[in-house]
């Protein structure tokens, strides 16, 4: 299968791509099959009534969101990455710098330290800053941010309103908010997961 370059995407590698579940014959295919299979993981989580905004910042509830995201199409789907990539932190620093952002947004939950969308962008950022999984980290990161900002009692972030896995002005905005929000300026990444 063929991948198209896009800028801003991890790449797969060989040995990655060799996990792939379904056969699929265009980066296209892949997109739509990963797309049903998120949709899934996105009515499970946001319907799952025992779920709550503490509970969501652990662990084994983002290990087990990854893992519904991409169950269909990636046998390493919910877990972490074990190779280096042109982004996020050092494979053996992942679960560490993960249990520390984890900590944070507990934190700030308990103590109202941001607002509730902040809390929630700055989850989102952080965990594309890591890149904790192969593939998949910023529609993950996007999802967990979701969940966590309905759970906290605020409307479902739009991102910009279109699909930001392909290449376009909304992705390039996005992209550019996210190293905005690297520099701890989190203005336009707040302003761009609601536009």
């Amino acid at each position: 299968m063929e991948e198209i370059a896009n800028p801003g995407n991890t790449p797969i590698s060989t040995d990655e791509l060799a996990d792939l579940i379904p056969n699929l014959a265009s980066q296209a295919e892949l997109n739509e099959w990963e797309r049903e299979n998120i949709l899934q993981a996105a009515r499970w989580a946001l319907d799952k009534k025992s779920w709550n905004s503490k509970g969501i910042a652990t662990e084994p509830f983002v290990r087990e969101l990854h893992g519904r995201m991409f169950s269909e199409t990636w046998k390493w789907a919910g877990r972490y990455r074990q190779s280096e990539k042109n982004i996020g932190v050092l494979v053996h620093e992942i679960q560490e710098r993960l249990g520390e952002l984890l900590g944070d947004v507990r934190f700030w939950i308990d103590h109202q330290t941001y607002t509730v969308d902040e809390i929630a962008v700055r989850f989102h950022h952080r965990l594309v800053f890591i890149h904790p999984f192969p593939n998949g980290n910023g529609r993950h990161a996007r999802l967990i941010a979701d969940i966590l900002v309905s759970k906290l009692g605020g409307k479902i972030f739009s991102w910009g309103s279109a699909e930001i896995t392909e290449i376009s002005s909304v992705r390039t905005r996005y992209l550019t908010a996210l190293r905005e929000a690297d520099k701890e300026d989190y203005t336009a990444l707040l302003k761009f997961a609601r536009s």
